[in-house]
């Protein structure tokens, strides 16, 4: 007996050795170059960034691969049950190999050998980790053993909460969608938390191969898959037979990604990305799971898009029909001839359609998809001052939208229909993409926030962003800021400058330059506030000739127009490049009292756990974190700097108001509300501009050719940009209440004649309130109070009769007489 035991614990021992031999030797050979599967504590799987309007809606997405990160705490039960009941429901019990599912499979893999079938894996969700996170996907033996010793070691190193929190989030489930959080979002539209027993199966049933039960192409294999694993989660006392049985009687109600609503602000949302770009690189951009708020309104966002693309369609119809897209063979094939032709993506309801018959003053037109077919009459194509029967012939490949809606922007549904859908082909009208393009900048004058931004009429076709990376010349549209460093330099609103012929030596192969008025006519001495509202190229030379060309650099340069303006005398009068972004934060630091703002488009940044990395306003304010019981608001600090007087700057808002009421700009008056504004044009119109604002929102709108050239012998600002300036602004100030320009302190007001400059008694004809600052108020009057008015008391006394300051430059000289 003794023999027989001590027989047994040798040959135990033995075997022992030899397992521990083996082994060790195992662990010799397979072990030893293994990744380090420590980095799994602090692995940070590729998440999709994505972009948030200011209100929270959705403007982008940006992800090598389509991956939420979900935090296990935040998974339901119900989600992460359909996983382990379908991949591995002794997880929580083994240490990383399951060695029963490992044999059963084996013995399994026997049979399925003989026969030829595919062999079966028992692999647990911890062996998957690693072969997602640490291996290759390689079907082999050894690479089975270095799945199996890195199992056991991550087992050790991680709890199981935390293995099943990276597997949950890194699995591919089809569609493009890797992990939970991604798939519920591109299959249901759902969060985690919101899908049903059903809809978690179907996740459940997907990591063996997601393109086998995809069901769009093989509904019935996803259903079976599906109710598999609710038997599953039955057996396993995940859930009752009875929520199984319901469960089962769920469709598969997909919802496609096209449905997700995602604001249109292409040209935003690209010139955030770069900024991103800048700030973090690719991989934080395109894998870091950001979360980027911007300034972004929505609802202007959708007006500037709608106001610029109208208004260039309406340009470009001016000009003239350039003809149709091309000719295709109507034969069988007509159809796929057609895409080709399709209209860029982001003009909804615009639609290619080729023409397939002509019958009097109509055509009858064909599409690429569908049954559709529809008419397009001459009404459709009045703008080109001809009719179908004039203009079209079978074969012809043209552009067209649905009669019925207004424009660009709201054919989004009208476009989409079926046109045979009311019995009777839909009426179209016919389209041209526009040769000319432009570009709109939206803001918030007193932060800098810019609230919309278009930079051309589509995106499909050209991503080049004329609102940030165009410079064009402004044109007249930089004439106000000439002005506000001619107010700081003694001028005031009613001097007098000589508007006549000037000839000044440049020097160089140019020799003598003789600048003109748009106009060519000359009207003499004119005080400041007509020049400005005028426009007049001759005043505005001779005003920076005075004041130096220095002063109107040093000026470009404060406001952020151009940091090194030429110091040349053309410059004033708007020869200079800039963009349209700029120029627009330009005007907002007038009408916001002087204060330097920089255009900014994000607000704030978190990363994947929520942790705030960037934060756009950086003000202390500890009282806003203490809880409200009814006290005062806190003061904030005002950090701006001052960039000119404030007086200034409202002397220069009023001089622009009356460029709206008066002068260039007239068009805005539509507006019906306090406006002020400037328009510009270039030489020989290569670019027509339009910039102007309420008290609290700025709008800069261009309009230019890629390629500069004339836009037209006409084409002025005030009527190729200003129109559109005009139709933003009045939809974007609809439901506002009018408010007037905010007035600082320190100025007086004086009744003076529009055209001289003269003190005039009030509520005469061409009779203005003018704002003069003190010492320029006691010249017009002589030190005389009489009747002056104050901005804290317009009582509309009759003012002194003084005369106004007049400055009286001679032509080409300089001089002051």
């Amino acid at each position: 007996m003794l023999r027989t035991v001590g027989f047994i614990i040798g040959s135990c021992l033995v075997v022992a050795l030899l397992l521990a031999g083996g082994y060790g030797y195992v662990l010799w050979r397979y072990g030893s170059d293994l990744p380090n599967y420590m980095q799994l504590k602090d692995y940070q799987p590729p998440v999709l960034t994505r972009f948030y309007a200011g209100d929270g809606e959705l403007i982008g997405e940006f992800a090598h691969e389509r991956r939420l990160f979900e935090p296990i705490g935040a998974i339901p039960k119900r989600v992460s049950n359909a996983f382990l009941a379908a991949e591995d429901k002794n997880f929580y019990s083994h240490p990383g190999v399951d060695f029963s599912s490992t044999a059963r499979a084996m013995v399994m893999d026997i049979g399925y050998m003989a026969s030829g079938r595919r062999l079966v894996g028992a692999s647990t969700i911890t062996q998957q980790v690693v072969k997602n996170f640490l291996l290759s996907n390689e079907v082999s033996f050894t690479r089975k053993i270095k799945e199996a010793i890195l199992a056991f070691r991550i087992e050790h190193a991680l709890t199981k909460d935390q293995i099943l929190e990276l597997y949950l989030n890194e699995i591919y489930l089809g569609h493009g969608s890797y992990g939970v959080a991604a798939a519920a979002l591109n299959y249901f539209n759902k969060g985690v938390n919101e899908l049903t027993i059903g809809e978690a199966a179907f996740l459940g049933a997907l990591p063996k191969a997601p393109a086998n039960y995809d069901p769009d192409r093989y509904p019935q294999r996803a259903v079976s898959r599906r109710n598999w694993v609710l038997d599953r989660m039955a057996e396993d006392g995940f859930i009752t037979r009875e929520q199984a049985a319901d469960a089962k009687r769920e469709p598969i109600a997909l919802h496609e990604e096209k449905d997700t609503d995602i604001v249109e602000a292409g040209y935003f949302t690209e010139e955030v990305r770069r900024e991103v770009l800048n700030l973090y690189g690719a991989n934080t951009l395109y894998e870091g799971g950001l979360a980027v708020r911007t300034s972004l309104a929505p609802h202007l966002q959708h007006l500037a898009t709608e106001a610029i693309r109208r208004g260039l369609i309406a340009y470009d119809r001016r000009q003239g029909w350039r003809g149709v897209l091309g000719r295709i063979e109507l034969n069988g094939t007509w159809r796929q001839s057609l895409e080709p032709f399709a209209p860029p993506t982001d003009l909804p309801g615009w639609r290619a359609a080729v023409v397939l018959a002509v019958k009097g003053d109509q055509a009858e037109l064909g599409f690429a998809s569908g049954a559709a077919t529809g008419i397009l009459r001459a009404a459709g194509m009045q703008w080109t001052h001809k009719k179908p029967s004039a203009a079209l012939a079978p074969g012809d490949v043209i552009l067209v939208s649905p009669q019925g809606a207004d424009d660009v922007t709201d054919q989004q549904h009208a476009g989409d229909q079926d046109s045979t859908a009311a019995g009777k082909p839909e009426a179209w009208r016919l389209e041209q993409i526009p040769g000319v393009n432009g570009a709109i900048v939206v803001m918030d004058p007193h932060t800098g926030r810019v609230l919309a931004m278009v930079g051309g009429f589509s995106l499909d076709i050209s991503e080049f962003n004329r609102a940030t990376q165009a410079m064009r010349q402004p044109g007249s549209s930089f004439k106000p800021f000439v002005y506000a460093a001619a107010l700081d330099s003694g001028f005031t609103p009613s001097t007098l400058v000589l508007d006549a012929p000037i000839s000044i030596n440049i020097g160089g192969s140019i020799g003598m330059w003789r600048p003109e008025n748009y106009e060519h006519d000359y009207l003499g001495p004119t005080t400041l506030r007509q020049g400005l509202e005028k426009s007049r190229n001759l005043m505005t030379i001779r005003v920076a000739q005075r004041i130096g060309m220095g002063k109107v650099a040093d000026y470009a340069k404060r406001f952020g127009i151009d940091d090194n303006m030429p110091h040349e005398l053309a410059m004033a009068i708007g020869a200079d490049e800039t963009t349209v972004l700029r120029m627009t934060t330009a005007y907002a630091m007038l009408v916001n009292g002087g204060k330097r703002v920089r255009p900014s488009l994000i607000d704030r940044i978190q990363d994947r756990r929520g942790h705030t990395i960037y934060r756009r306003d950086q003000r202390d304010c500890p009282d806003c974190q203490t809880p409200w019981h009814d006290q005062e608001a806190p003061a904030l600090p005002d950090p701006r700097q001052q960039v000119i007087d404030p007086r200034t700057a409202y002397q220069i808002v009023s001089m622009l108001e009356g460029v709206v009421q008066r002068g260039t700009g007239r068009a805005a008056r539509a507006i019906g509300r306090p406006i002020a504004g400037k328009t510009g044009t270039s030489n020989d119109s290569k670019d027509a501009w339009f910039i102007g604002f309420s008290p609290d929102l700025v709008a800069g709108v261009f309009v230019g050719y890629d390629q500069p050239k004339s836009l037209g012998r006409h084409a002025t600002g005030g009527k190729v940009a200003a129109p559109i300036f005009t139709q933003f602004m009045s939809a974007a100030l609809a439901d506002k209440p009018p408010v007037p320009f905010r007035m600082p302190p320190g100025l007086r007001f004086v009744y003076v004649d529009l055209h001289s400059g003269k003190p005039a008694p009030p509520g005469g004809p061409g009779v203005i309130l003018e704002a003069f600052k003190p010492t320029g108020e006691s010249a017009l009057t002589n030190g005389e109070d009489e009747g002056v008015v104050t901005g804290d008391d317009q009582d509309g006394q009759q003012p002194g009769g003084a005369q106004p300051a007049v400055i009286h430059l001679g032509p080409g000289t300089g001089g002051l007489y």
